[in-house]
């Protein structure tokens, strides 16, 4: 099931996920990052920056989620 909006409560599992998924995209977009200076092609470097911004727009909308102040229910 898709939510428009977070549900005010989140279980110990959601949590886990969320944080799952925030720990992948920090990892991918840290490892992009750091390594833009190192491609020489320029289509390539756009490409990968490209990747940084939607992983990095992913971090912020599952902190968003986590910000919205849902109380935790194990």
């Amino acid at each position: 099931m898709n939510y428009e909006q977070a549900p005010d409560i989140f279980t110990g599992k959601d949590l886990n996920y969320l944080c799952d998924m925030f720990y992948w995209h920090y990892g991918a977009y840290k490892k992009t990052v750091n390594r833009i200076d190192q491609v020489n092609d320029p289509e390539i470097q756009d490409m990968m920056e490209k990747c940084s911004d939607t992983f990095y727009g992913h971090m912020e909308t599952i902190l968003n989620i986590l910000n919205q102040g849902g109380s935790v229910n194990e």
